[in-house]
């Protein structure tokens, strides 16, 4: 069974360190500021600006699901009950 799902994705990753490091509290207001914009932060403080999920990653996350939810009605490993 085939599992890979690799839709084209490309984040730009921005340091502004030299320039400003931002607060947690900053952090937070740029993301609440820019609700459009998927921002995340790495351990380096470095801006990582993620592109938007589309049609590509969307087939794939319902593919991924499905075949989790199939496997584990099949072998109830995950602890999960039925929906």
């Amino acid at each position: 069974m085939d599992l890979s799902c690799h839709p084209a994705m490309t984040a730009i990753t921005i340091n502004f360190n030299n320039v400003i490091k931002l607060t947690n509290d900053q952090f937070y207001q740029l993301c609440r500021d820019n609700p459009d914009v998927k921002f995340e932060r790495n351990a380096k403080g470095e801006l990582i600006v993620m592109p938007p999920t589309g049609g590509e990653t969307g087939k794939c996350n319902a593919k991924l699901t499905t075949r989790f939810v199939l496997w584990n009605e099949q072998t109830q490993l995950a602890g999960l009950k039925h929906f």
